[in-house]
C-alpha cells in the first residue's frame, strides 16, 4: 500500500509541475513575439509573380484558403487572432503571434508550423491532409504568389450559420457513396479494404504501421472487445497451439455467436440511451420492469437484429402492425430518462421531458446536437430553432412518464405485452391472481384506515409513494397500531409486492410508451424555450439542411391509440438516403474496437464536431452496413480481422514525431478495462462468475457509509443472494442517487444524459478500491478458496501457477512462479501470516496487476 501511495504522490507532483509549465507556456504564447528584424525591403516587394505562379495560386492554394482558413481569418466580423489571409500584405503582416510567413527563411514560417501541428494547430478542427500541406508549403517557398482579386469576401452576417447551399456541402450532410478502395505501396499488408484506407493515409505522411500484436495480447483484445470477459487459460492454450490460417477467424466467429457478445455490445448501447432504473430527484423511485428493456437490447444484439429494425422498434414499436412483445418493450427507450414527480411548473416540465427525448434521439441516431436549438437558432450548426420544434413535434403526443405517484406511472407507462388472443387463453389463471390481489389489498386497506387520519399534510403526500408506507405506519406503533398488526401489515405488503412482480404470463407488463391519443398536442416555437411563450405553430419535419420533403403521416388503424408520427420519424431515420444514420453507427463500432472513432466526437457530426480522420473509410463502412442488410456483426468481424486492428501497441519515434496522438492509427492504443470489465474479470478469474442472464437486476453490497449519502439511507437498494451478487455487472441495479461505488470509481457512465464516451481517469480511489476495498478483499478470499478446492490446501506451487495462469492468461516464466512463492513464504515467515491468508494476499496482489486491467 505504501508503494501505491508513493506512486499517487508522485503522479500528483508531476501534474502540479506539468500544470505550472503549461501555464508558463500559455502565458508566453499570449505575448506577441518581439520582431528583432524587418523583412528586407527588396524581399517583401518581390518581383511580380509569373503567370504560372498565379495560376497555381488560383487553382490549388485559393480553394484551400477558402475552405479551411478564410471563415475565421477573413470571413467573420471578428477576425480570429487578428490574422487575415485575404491578401498577400495581410499574410505577411500576420496577427497576434507575429508575421505568418518569413520570406527570408520560409521553412521557419509560423503558418507552416501551424498547419504541421508543431507550435500551433491550425485548423483546430483537424490536421489538413498531407497533399494540402504540401501545396501550402510550396506556395510559401515560392515567395507567396497572391492574386488579391481572386478571393472575394462576402461579409458574414453575425448570427447562426445559414441553411444554404454552402452549408449543405458539409461532409456529413452529403449522401453516402461507396468510395474506391485506394491503392497502396505495401499491398501485402492489406488483409481487407479497411487496411487499404488506413495504410493510404499513413503512406501520405510517410508513416509505417506498427508490427503485429503478440498472439496472447491479440486474443485478450478480441475477448474483451467482443464479450467483455477474459479468455480462459484453456482458450488461450488452444489458440496458441492452432497454427492454421483460420485460427483467428474461428475465434472471432465463436465470440460473435456467444451469448456474452450481447452483454458487452449491450453495455455500449445502454450508455448511449442513458439507461438507468430509477427516476432521480429526491425520491428517486424505481422504474417498474425497466430491466426488460435491458434484456431486449441484449437479445436483439445477440440475434444480430438489423440496425434499422432495432431503431424502428425503439422509436415506434407500438405503432407497428402486428406488434410483438419485444417491439413494445423496445419503446421503454422513451422512459429511461429522469422524471420530476412534483414539478413547480407542470407544463414546463413536459417540455423538459421532451427535450430529453429530442436530445437523445438526435445525438444517438443522427449525431446532431439539435437540443442546442431549443431556445434560439443553433449557434454553430445550420439548425434553426424551427428545426428543433418540428423535430419535437414527432413526440408531442407522448404522455409524461407519470403525473405524481405510482398509480399514474402504471396508467401512463405500463402496458400488457402479451397479445390479446394469448391473454384469453389464460383467463382462469388471471382471474385467480386478480382475486388474490384484491383480497390482500382489502386487508391492507383495513389496517391503513386506522392511521391515515393521524397523518400530517406532508405525510399524506408521502403516503402516495409505496416506499414511505411502512415507515409511516411504524411511527404509529403502539399508539394506533399494535406490534402484531404492524407485523401483519409488513407481511401483507411483502405478499402484495410478490404478486405484482410475479404475475401470470398473460399479465406480464413492461415499461412502455403511451400517447394522449390519435391527435397529438399542437406544437409551437417557444421563445427562449419557455412553455408559456408560444410563437408560430409548426408541424413535424426534418432538419432543413438535409433537404428532405416534409413527412406524409398516414393515420394508423383505429385500434392504435397514437398518431403515427413516431413511425414516420423512425422510417426517415432508417431511410438509406439519410446521410447520417449509417455513418454515425459504424463510427460507434469503430470506437468500440479502437477506443476512438474515425470521428472523435461520436454524438456530434456537425460543424464543430471533429472532422473524420478517414472520411473515405467511414463511407466505405457505412455502405457495407447498409448493403449488408444493416447487420452489425459482419462489420465487427471486418474490423477485428483487419491488420489495422491486429497491430501491436508498440510506439516508434517516427510515429511519435509525426502523429503523436495516433490519429491515423499507426499503432493500436493500449487501454484500461472499463469499470464493468474490471469487476467481471475479477469474478471470472476467481471462478465465481455466475453466467445467468436476464431478469430483474441484482444488488451487490454497498457500504453503509455510502448509503448514508442518500436522503433516506439505503432506500431502494435490495440485498441479493451471494450467487446473484456474482452475476455480470450489466445486471447491477442502476440507481441514479446511489451509484454502485466500484463502477463509479472506475468511470462508469453518466446516466442523466446520453454518454457516447467513457473517460478514463487515474485517481487514488481506484487504488483504494482495488487494494483496500471490501469487494477486492472478498474476491481475493474467494480466489484463494477456489485454488485450495482445485488442488488441495498444501500445493503452494500449484496454487501460484494456477492463479498466475488465470490472472495473466498467458504462458508463465519460472521466475514469475518463483517470485510468487517467495512472496507467500515471506508473508508467513516475516509477518506470521497463516498459509491460507498468505495465499489470499497473493491473490489480492494478482487482482491489482496492471497486466490484468490493461489491454496491450
Amino acid at each position: 500500500m505504501g508503494e501505491t501511495m508513493n506512486w499517487c504522490i508522485a503522479i500528483s507532483r508531476r501534474l502540479l509541475i506539468g500544470s505550472t509549465v503549461l501555464m508558463s507556456l500559455v502565458a508566453a504564447s499570449l505575448v506577441p513575439p518581439k520582431v528583432t528584424a524587418q523583412e528586407p525591403a527588396g524581399k517583401s516587394a518581390v518581383a511580380k509573380p509569373t503567370a504560372e505562379q498565379l495560376e497555381f495560386f488560383r487553382q490549388q492554394v485559393k480553394p484551400i484558403l477558402e475552405s479551411r482558413c478564410i471563415k475565421c481569418h477573413g470571413g467573420e466580423v471578428k477576425i480570429r487572432g487578428k490574422l487575415r489571409l485575404t491578401s498577400r500584405a495581410d499574410v505577411l503582416r500576420g496577427g497576434e503571434t507575429g508575421p505568418s510567413v518569413s520570406l527570408t527563411e520560409p521553412a521557419k514560417s509560423l503558418l507552416l508550423e501551424a498547419i504541421n501541428y508543431e507550435s500551433l494547430e491550425m485548423p483546430p478542427t483537424g490536421k489538413l491532409p498531407q497533399r494540402e500541406i504540401d501545396v501550402l508549403t510550396r506556395w510559401v517557398k515560392q515567395d507567396l504568389p497572391f492574386d488579391d482579386k481572386a478571393i472575394v469576401i462576402k461579409p458574414h452576417a453575425p448570427g447562426p450559420p445559414a441553411v444554404d447551399a454552402k452549408a449543405r456541402e458539409f461532409w456529413s450532410f452529403q449522401p453516402v457513396s461507396r468510395p474506391v478502395v485506394p491503392k497502396v505501396q505495401q499491398g501485402d499488408w492489406v488483409k481487407n479494404p479497411i487496411d487499404a484506407f488506413v495504410l493510404a493515409r499513413l503512406e501520405e505522411v510517410g508513416l509505417t504501421p506498427s508490427g503485429p500484436a503478440e498472439k496472447t495480447a491479440l486474443l485478450r483484445r478480441l475477448y474483451y472487445n467482443l464479450t467483455g470477459l477474459p479468455p480462459s487459460p484453456e482458450a488461450m492454450r488452444e489458440f496458441l497451439a492452432d497454427e492454421s490460417p483460420q485460427a483467428l477467424e474461428k475465434v472471432v466467429d465463436e465470440l460473435l455467436d456467444s451469448q456474452q457478445y450481447g452483454e458487452r455490445a449491450g453495455r455500449h448501447w445502454l450508455d448511449l440511451v442513458r439507461y438507468a432504473e430509477s427516476n432521480s430527484y429526491e425520491r428517486d423511485g424505481t422504474k417498474p420492469f425497466v430491466w426488460r428493456y435491458r434484456d431486449y437490447v441484449i437479445r436483439s444484439l445477440n440475434q444480430d437484429k438489423p440496425y434499422d429494425q432495432f431503431i424502428l422498434e425503439q422509436l415506434a414499436g407500438d405503432e407497428l402492425s402486428e406488434r410483438t412483445a419485444d417491439q413494445l418493450i423496445a419503446t421503454g427507450y422513451y422512459r429511461l430518462g429522469t422524471w420530476q414527480d412534483e414539478p413547480v411548473d407542470r407544463q414546463q416540465e413536459l417540455y423538459e421531458d421532451l427535450d430529453d427525448i429530442v436530445t437523445t434521439t438526435s445525438q444517438v441516431f443522427l449525431g446532431l446536437t439539435l437540443n442546442c436549438a431549443r431556445c434560439h437558432d443553433h449557434k454553430l450548426d445550420p439548425l434553426p430553432q424551427r428545426d428543433y420544434y418540428r423535430f419535437m413535434a414527432f413526440f408531442h403526443g407522448i404522455n409524461r412518464y407519470g403525473v405524481r405517484n405510482g398509480q399514474s406511472v402504471a396508467q401512463f407507462s405500463l402496458r400488457d405485452i402479451m397479445a390479446s388472443r394469448e391473454q384469453s387463453q389464460h383467463q382462469q389463471q388471471v382471474q385467480a391472481h386478480l382475486k388474490q390481489v384484491a383480497q390482500i389489498e382489502k386487508q391492507i386497506a383495513e389496517i391503513e384506515k386506522r392511521v391515515v387520519g393521524d397523518f400530517q399534510p406532508v405525510e399524506k403526500e408521502d403516503f402516495k409513494f409505496e416506499q414511505h408506507k411502512i415507515p409511516l405506519l411504524k411511527k404509529r406503533v403502539p399508539r394506533l397500531l399494535s406490534q402484531q398488526q404492524f407485523k401483519q401489515y409488513v407481511q401483507l405488503k411483502k405478499k402484495e409486492k410478490q404478486l405484482k412482480n410475479v404475475k401470470p404470463v398473460a399479465l406480464t407488463q413492461a415499461l412502455c410508451i403511451t400517447e394522449t391519443g390519435r391527435q397529438p398536442r399542437k406544437t409551437f416555437i417557444l421563445a427562449r424555450g419557455n412553455a408559456h411563450a408560444p410563437g408560430d405553430q409548426v408541424e413535424p419535419g426534418f432538419p432543413e439542411v438535409l433537404s428532405f420533403p416534409d413527412p406524409v403521416i398516414k393515420p394508423l388503424p383505429p385500434e392504435k391509440k397514437s398518431s403515427g408520427r413516431r413511425l414516420a420519424l423512425a422510417r426517415w431515420i432508417i431511410d438509406r438516403r439519410n446521410p447520417l444514420t449509417a455513418r454515425v453507427m459504424v463510427n460507434r463500432l469503430w470506437q468500440q474496437h479502437f477506443g476512438r472513432g474515425i470521428v472523435e466526437s461520436p454524438n456530434n457530426f456537425g460543424f464543430r464536431g471533429t472532422a473524420p480522420t478517414h472520411p473515405e473509410l467511414l463511407d466505405w463502412l457505412a455502405t457495407q452496413l447498409v448493403e449488408g442488410g444493416w447487420k452489425l456483426k459482419p462489420i465487427h468481424k471486418l474490423i477485428v480481422l483487419s491488420n489495422a486492428y491486429q497491430m501491436g501497441s508498440q510506439s516508434h519515434p517516427q510515429g511519435v514525431e509525426k502523429d503523436p496522438e495516433n490519429k491515423l492509427f499507426w499503432r493500436f492504443n493500449m487501454r484500461r478495462l472499463a469499470a464493468e470489465e474490471i469487476r467481471d474479470t475479477v469474478l471470472a478469474v476467481n471462478g465465481s462468475l455466475n453466467p445467468k442472464m436476464f431478469g430483474p437486476s441484482i444488488f451487490p453490497d454497498i457500504p453503509a457509509e455510502v448509503k448514508r449519502g442518500q436522503s433516506r439511507p439505503g432506500e431502494g437498494w435490495g440485498n441479493s443472494t451471494p450467487a446473484e451478487k456474482a452475476r455480470r455487472s450489466i445486471y447491477i441495479h442502476s440507481k441514479r442517487s446511489l451509484v454502485f461505488p466500484f463502477l463509479a470509481a472506475f468511470d462508469g457512465p453518466d446516466t442523466d444524459t446520453t454518454c457516447p464516451i467513457r473517460f478514463e481517469t487515474t485517481q487514488p480511489t481506484q487504488a483504494l478500491e482495488m487494494f483496500n476495498g471490501p469487494f477486492a478483499h472478498q474476491q481475493a478470499a474467494v480466489f484463494g478458496n477456489y485454488l485450495r478446492k482445485q488442488l488441495g490446501p498444501q500445493d503452494t506451487r500449484g496454487h501460484v501457477e494456477l492463479a498466475l495462469g488465470r490472472a495473466l492468461q498467458r504462458p508463465l516464466t519460472a521466475d514469475q512462479i518463483d517470485q510468487g512463492l517467495r512472496f507467500i513464504a515471506q508473508l508467513q515467515k516475516e509477518h506470521s501470516v497463516s498459509p491460507a491468508k498468505a495465499l489470499d494476499y497473493f491473490c489480492l496482489v494478482l487482482l491489482n496487476l496492471n497486466e490484468l486491467i490493461y489491454l496491450d
